[in-house]
């Protein structure tokens, strides 16, 4: 083990791997420290209920990670990476046994949202048609120019619009207008805001592409498929080791966080500017996530039995109560019905529990450092779309907002996003700057779901920070 480097990468997650992954491809000597005894981040898996019951900690369904430019581009098959899509990418279940599906094909969703066909045709054709387009411009910085201007404009014009407005103007059904919200609600933003339709063409569109997939044996295998194809080009991981002061860290020439501007602002404060540690501290957080890892006796008993087909289930009701819930935890209210993200991937990967039993995997959204328990009110949002969920249930695990953070220090307060998506910080990471990665010292950089593209499991930010450390402090 070497005592200099020519870059140390703070943070084991996908976005530190993948900035390590790109500094040891350009032939620079890299380590990545990690204070977890598991390294992975949002993307790790556990053992949380019962033996033998496989849980994603954070992140769990992954369309994002199946896109992503750079992850696609690596042998990580090679190293026991498994991608799991199911034929239909997300499910929402409504009243009277009804439910919307997107299915992986965009002609069987569209026959069956009936009078609303040809407009849910209309609003994903040509983001569809034009995916590696999209993103191309969605998964770099949005400071640069598009490669394709006219189409992004496009798509900038029709995002604009607050979600609530676009679903209600586009679609006529409530089966259509509530399948557009439940991707809305990934941006942890009410409804009703500017732009929060971005979220709904994007991620909807992703459903009829790349398709909401996930790693076979948990998220940790693709942490797992990563760090073993850094080790295998020469790079290093360290686990159990905990950075609290530059001076922690080995010789070296560059340092890339894969954390929150806080923690960097912390670390580094001796070696940065004042107005770099003001915007530091200043940076916002978002909301929070409440969790529960459920082990089951059997498959969650659907009143519509296609929403079985989707490893990805959107629990919340129509456009109208997704409007709510996602209103009231904005203003800091736990939602009296949440909008619960669920995923039930047993169904599909049989390395999750034990033969015959199931797992389910579920969060809503909470104010920032929330105290309330959900428990409850989780459960019967999902018992009232499947009744009899609550006789399934074999042991759960429940994580608040504070158990989240001990358990990844990124997430602060719980906040699963890596910062508010408020304002400009829907786009434009950690800040309104030309380049994100920088900090304001030329060898500390930043590279975390707190800087473009922003969060998700897809690698991009570290990937990009580290290739402007390779431009700069490294070159």
């Amino acid at each position: 083990m070497a005592d200099s480097y020519d870059a140390v990468v703070i943070g084991a997650g996908p976005n530190g791997l993948a900035a390590a992954i790109t500094l040891a491809q350009a032939g620079r000597s890299v380590v990545v420290l990690e204070a977890n005894e598991t390294i992975g981040g949002g993307a790790r898996s556990a053992e949380t209920t019962e033996p033998g019951f496989v849980h994603d900690l954070a992140s769990a369904i992954h369309p994002l990670g199946m896109g992503s430019p750079f992850f696609s581009g690596l042998p990580l098959h090679e190293h026991g990476l498994e991608w799991i899509v199911p034929v239909a990418s997300v499910a929402h279940p409504l009243n009277n046994g009804e439910a919307a599906i997107a299915w992986h094909d965009l002609h069987q969703t569209a026959v069956e949202l009936g009078e609303d066909a040809a407009a849910y045709r209309k609003t994903f054709d040509r983001l569809i048609e034009n995916w590696d387009d999209v993103t191309d411009f969605t998964m770099t910085r949005l400071t640069r120019f598009p490669r394709h201007p006219m189409l992004m404009l496009r798509l900038g014009l029709a995002g604009a619009a607050p979600a609530t407005r676009f679903a209600k103007s586009r679609f006529a059904t409530e089966a259509a207008r509530a399948l557009f919200a439940g991707h809305v609600a990934h941006s942890l933003l009410p409804l009703s805001y500017p732009f929060t339709s971005t979220f709904g063409l994007v991620l909807g569109a992703s459903a009829h592409t790349v398709g909401w997939g996930f790693p076979k044996g948990g998220a940790q295998s693709l942490t797992n498929a990563l760090a073993a194809y850094l080790e295998s080009i020469g790079g290093e991981i360290r686990t159990g080791t905990r950075v609290q002061n530059l001076s922690d860290l080995p010789d070296h020439r560059a340092a890339i966080f894969s954390t929150t501007p806080a923690q960097v602002g912390e670390i580094a404060r001796e070696r940065l500017p004042q107005h770099s540690r003001l915007w530091m501290r200043r940076f916002k957080y978002g909301p929070a996530a409440f969790k529960i890892d459920f082990a089951l006796s059997e498959p969650i008993p659907w009143a519509n039995p296609n929403v079985a087909h989707a490893a990805t289930v959107h629990v919340g009701g129509t456009l109208k109560e997704i409007a709510t819930s996602e209103k009231q935890m904005s203003s800091g209210v736990p939602p009296t019905k949440p909008f619960v993200l669920l995923a039930q991937h047993s169904l599909f990967d049989d390395t999750r529990a034990p033969q015959g039993k199931h797992t389910a995997w579920a969060y809503c959204h909470v104010p920032n450092a929330s105290r309330f328990d959900m428990t409850e009110r989780i459960q019967h949002q999902i018992e009232r779309f499947a009744p009899g969920f609550r006789d399934t249930i074999i042991a759960k695990r429940t994580w608040s907002p504070a158990e989240l953070e001990a358990s990844n220090a990124n997430l602060i307060g719980g906040n699963v996003g890596g910062g508010s998506n408020r304002g400009s910080r829907v786009f434009l990471r950690p800040g309104i700057k030309i380049i994100p990665y920088r900090t304001g010292n030329p060898t500390i950089f930043i590279g975390s779901a707190s800087t473009s593209p922003g969060a998700g499991v897809h690698g991009m930010s570290g990937h990009h920070a580290a290739r402007e450390a390779l431009a700069t402090a490294l070159r």
